[in-house]
């Protein structure tokens, strides 16, 4: 799709405003309301029948538009564009009544019922034949409606039911297995079944893991993992078909990267979608929420392939579904609106418009808020949409980096598998960790897919890239020889795409790039620290490293690896190979990143004082800078050109004040 087509979808001025709107929640005078304070606070693109089945489609051959009719053809008259749901994100009760078979199934065995969303089997034969009846009656109503601006497929693919393991999840899941492996024998062998006697001699033996008395097969999990990011994306394909026989808008759905779902691999989604879009809200949960943004809003950007890409949904204000939903603090909203949009977004969409009265998500937050238009939440939404128009030269702009940040959905699920040698490794903790870092020496970072063209980049960073094929570890491995500095961390390279482990020595897919050989893991308990003769105070991990001929820069003072190397490097080709067998403090890590980006000839952009995000688009002749101040005290930032938050010229050295934004269009 073209580089503009987000700002497209709303046909207006600026940054795309949007938000999801639920109308079956509210009669139709307040509907008028809504429309005269849409105008009001500048939203100019809609999702609607996000969940509309059960409105449009009552009962078992019941189909009712109405509603949905006057809603398009309203939204048109108030010169608001649509994002149309495909209503199947949630079937109707009378659906799952007639069929109880098409109910998810947890790994217990037990089903789970209605009274929630999602109360479907991916894979149902039942669910998909009805869903596409729904998707074809609105596509072939609304597929050249003039307000139709883009087509919204589902909704969060997989968000609660991603792993089913029903009867009708098992058969599909022994189709998936014989289309990847051909043969029974090729299956035992990916899986190592001889392990434990658990070797297979016919198809029909094989079921999904289930809950087991012990560990279970790790290789059948990994596989299981795949199969369900497939089933999931298979209905997403099977949606968009229907969709593009009836009509030529641009069609997605909305992906959840990353915090907290990992049944999904974006990477094998994206190239589906014709505008990758990304639901995001604030974790409270993380020990750093700002900075998890900061690295979702970089992997968006990733999965977009550097095109401008959508915030489909984040919130206001406060959530509904975290423990303790902390309301935003002043400012708080638009230094985190900024951040995507530093990061690649060009449009910022809102769950939801109204907030509701009733129901599982009455409790959050919303751009109009239930205390109404007399309310600080609703004077911040207007004034949202005034900055967001003002930022129309941000729009059809990219971020460009030297700095590549491997991310991998298969190593996640394959290192946080049963029977891992310790607990406390995470891996979004590892990627986050190294994320901030990189964000912290005022590095712009790709997060790119492993087995991506890495030539572009002067540093390439895999933190516990467990799961690696020999052609990914072998582009690793090119792009130092070329001449990038390379660091990986520990738990990479340990085992291949079988889950099986390289004999030998860990990590065994960069031990000669590395020049060393890990003989024996010495896992870390959480509540305690090891010290690096460099100063490092390390966590998590240390390893007993025998090294063959890399230079040795630090090494582990005390610990269960005590005298063992800890950071190494080694020349390759015209770079070098680093390695990381600890996970440092952030100071530390900060201080080994530094190394590595002067070593590399990175470019950075650092503040003249205090700490900022600092992040550059440029392209149509035009530069952005976005500073954003995250702090409780005021910094500063060299800039010439004219600051589009607070409509002023700067010149110099400019004031960021605390907790604030400024938003630069440079001058030449």
């Amino acid at each position: 799709m073209p580089a503009a087509v987000v700002a497209d979808l709303a046909q207006n001025p600026g940054v795309l405003y949007g938000c999801d709107y639920n109308p079956e929640q509210w009669d139709r005078a307040t509907w008028l309301e809504d429309m005269a304070l849409m105008r009001e606070a500048g939203i100019g693109l809609v999702a609607i029948n996000i969940f509309g089945w059960s409105s449009i489609n009552p009962a078992p051959g019941v189909w009712n538009f109405d509603d949905l009719d006057a809603m398009m053809d309203l939204l048109h008259e108030n010169g608001i564009r649509v994002n149309l749901g495909t209503g199947t994100a949630s079937p109707p009760p009378w659906l799952s009544t007639a069929y109880p078979e098409m109910l998810p199934m947890v790994e217990d065995g037990t089903r789970r019922y209605p009274g929630g969303r999602q109360a479907f089997c991916p894979s149902s034969p039942i669910y998909r034949a009805h869903a596409a009846a729904v998707v074809e009656a609105v596509a072939e109503r609304y597929g050249s409606h003039p307000a139709l601006a883009l087509w919204h497929v589902s909704n969060e693919i997989g968000c609660h039911n991603a792993l089913c393991h029903c009867d009708a999840s098992v058969d599909a899941f022994r189709t998936w297995l014989e289309a990847r492996y051909t043969t029974i024998d090729a299956l035992n062998a990916a899986w190592g079944t001889s392990f434990w006697s658990q070797r297979y001699s016919a198809w029909d033996q094989i079921l999904t893991p289930r809950a087991a008395l012990s560990l279970r097969n790790p290789g059948q999990m990994l596989d299981f993992a795949r199969f369900s990011s497939d089933a999931g994306l298979a209905l997403y394909r099977a949606e968009a078909e229907i969709i593009r026989r009836h009509s030529d808008a641009p069609v997605t759905t909305n992906f959840m990267a990353t915090a907290h779902i990992r049944t999904q691999d974006y990477w094998t989604w994206a190239g589906e979608m014709d505008v990758v879009a990304n639901d995001h809200y604030i974790d409270r949960r993380l020990p750093d929420p700002t900075g998890e943004v900061a690295f979702a809003a970089d992997l968006t950007r990733g999965l977009a392939g550097g095109d401008p890409w959508l915030l489909m949904e984040t919130s206001t204000s406060a959530m509904n579904w975290q423990p303790y939903n902390i309301a935003m603090a002043p400012g708080e909203l638009v230094r985190t609106i900024s951040t995507h949009l530093a990061r690649g977004a060009d449009g910022i969409c809102f769950f939801q418009w109204r907030a509701s009265a009733q129901g599982a998500e009455k409790y959050h937050s919303a751009l109009l808020p239930h205390a109404g238009t007399d309310s600080a939440l609703w004077r911040q939404s207007v004034e949202l949409g005034g900055l967001l128009e003002r930022l129309a030269p941000v729009t059809g702009t990219r971020v460009s980096a030297s700095t590549a940040l491997l991310f991998s959905w298969e190593s996640w699920w394959a290192l946080e598998g049963e029977g891992r040698p310790s607990e406390a490794v995470q891996y979004l903790d590892q990627v986050h960790a190294a994320h901030r870092a990189l964000d912290a020496a005022g590095v712009t970072v790709d997060v790119v897919r492993p087995g991506s063209d890495l030539s572009g980049y002067d540093l390439v960073i895999a933190p516990a890239l467990h799961l690696v094929r020999d052609s990914e570890a072998d582009d690793i491995a090119a792009a130092a020889e070329r001449g990038a500095s390379v660091l990986i961390t520990f738990a990479s390279g340990t085992v291949n795409e079988n889950d099986r482990v390289g004999l030998g020595g860990y990590p065994a897919a960069f031990r000669d790039l590395l020049g060393l050989r890990v003989e024996e893991f010495a896992p870390l308990h959480p509540d305690t620290t090891v010290r690096l003769s460099d100063g490092t105070i390390g966590s998590i991990w240390s390893e007993r490293i025998d090294v063959v001929d890399a230079d040795v820069l630090s090494t582990f003072v005390d610990g269960p690896a005590q005298g063992s190397a800890a950071i190494t490097r080694r020349a390759h080709g015209a770079g070098a190979a680093w390695y990381l067998a600890t996970t440092p403090d952030d100071a530390s890590y900060l201080t080994l990143i530094q190394r590595l980006v002067v070593e590399a000839g990175v470019p950075q952009l650092l503040p003249d004082h205090g700490r900022l995000d600092l992040i550059r688009r440029t392209g149509q002749g035009r530069s952005i800078l976005f500073a954003i101040n995250h702090t409780a005290e005021d910094a500063t930032v060299t800039a010439h050109g004219h600051d589009l938050v607070h409509q002023e010229s700067v010149t110099g050295r400019v004031v960021v004040p605390a907790g604030g934004v400024r938003i630069i269009e440079e001058s030449a």
